[in-house]
């Protein structure tokens, strides 16, 4: 098999592909044949070692995948020789072979092609976890979204729109316009100060404030929206990525911003009835009683026509290093992925 591992903390150059002997199916596995895998900014994090939940370099990651099943393991009853399947393996999904557990695995719906599929799981599930389940989403609230041109903000707006929300959400100002269209109300240049621009709005709307807020950027932004949060508002925290300074690691940079969270007593939080909550998805795996049922939500909005993944940019094996660059000089909009 060909894998796709990061050989030293660094630049998206230090990706190399290489070649091990295939993985067997154990008993409870099936072995995927993989059509593409999906890159998600935990990735690019691990690549540049600051990603603590990472294995120890040098690794293989990626949290995604969707393929063919050509091996079935003793005791797998759900799953046979030739299904067309999501994988969700915490980490090694950078591969043309897999072989993972048959719980982590499901049955494509027919109409979804493999780079759909391979777009999906983290993402959807990140943001169906945090809106859905997290979140409490409600009809009508007004939800801000950071990096909402990113895989995790495409699928927030159509959860978001499931329940008529007003949606606001950070960006560079070339994307806009395609955010207005996929139905962002009040899309803000992350490059600004959102959180004034945020402020303005409501002050002209006549809003209390926000309902909930999904940030994976960290640092004081946290913060910042915690204040603009009104009465049973939550935030989710999913990441931060405040701490990366580029391509390469700075740990200076990455301790400032930790340093600039704010730090909130239980008394506080109580008297203002607001929310802060979590959501990792590479710590759920031992949930799999939750996460199952969100999956399976989703591909019935799928199916319904409610959600569709948006595949940005697919690039080879040969390419990762080019496909980490990509995102990490802000020119996605939507899933990046990676095909054998």
């Amino acid at each position: 098999m060909r894998q796709v591992w990061i050989t030293k903390a660094g630049p998206p150059e230090v990706l190399q592909v290489r070649e091990a002997p295939d993985p067997t199916a154990g008993a409870g596995e099936v072995r995927i044949r993989v059509k593409a895998a999906g890159i998600n900014f935990a990735d690019l994090m691990a690549r540049v070692g600051l990603y603590p939940d990472a294995p120890k370099i040098p690794c293989v990651v990626g949290y995604e995948v969707s393929g063919v099943v050509d091996e079935v393991g003793e005791g797998v009853t759900k799953l046979a020789v030739g299904d067309k399947v999501f994988g969700m393996p915490r980490f090694g999904g950078y591969t043309d072979t897999l072989a993972i557990n048959a719980d982590q695995v499901f049955k494509m719906p027919e109409k979804m092609t493999f780079e759909e599929a391979a777009a999906l799981p983290v993402v959807y599930l990140t943001a169906y976890n945090m809106m859905c389940f997290t979140g409490t989403l409600r009809e009508g609230s007004r939800v801000f979204i950071h990096s909402v041109a990113g895989g995790v903000g495409l699928a927030a707006i159509e959860l978001a729109q499931t329940k008529n929300c007003i949606i606001f959400g950070t960006a560079s100002p070339g994307k806009h316009d395609f955010l207005k269209k996929k139905g962002v109300h009040h899309p803000i240049d992350s490059g600004a100060d959102w959180a004034a621009a945020v402020k303005e709005i409501l002050a002209a709307e006549k809003a209390d404030g926000l309902d909930l807020i999904l940030d994976a950027v960290g640092g004081d932004s946290w913060g910042k929206g915690y204040d603009l949060l009104q009465p049973t508002g939550r935030i989710v925290a999913f990441g931060l990525s405040a701490a990366s300074s580029g391509k390469k690691r700075s740990l200076w940079h990455a301790a400032m911003q930790v340093l600039k969270i704010r730090k909130y007593n239980p008394m506080k939080l109580m008297d203002d009835n607001k929310t802060i909550s979590g959501c990792n998805m590479g710590h759920m795996f031992s949930r799999l009683d939750l996460l199952t049922p969100q999956f399976e939500a989703l591909i019935a909005l799928y199916e319904a026509g409610k959600i569709r993944p948006r595949v940005d940019k697919t690039f080879s094996f040969d390419e990762a290093a080019a496909a980490h660059h990509w995102i990490h000089d802000r020119k996605a909009i939507g899933k990046v992925l990676l095909t054998p």
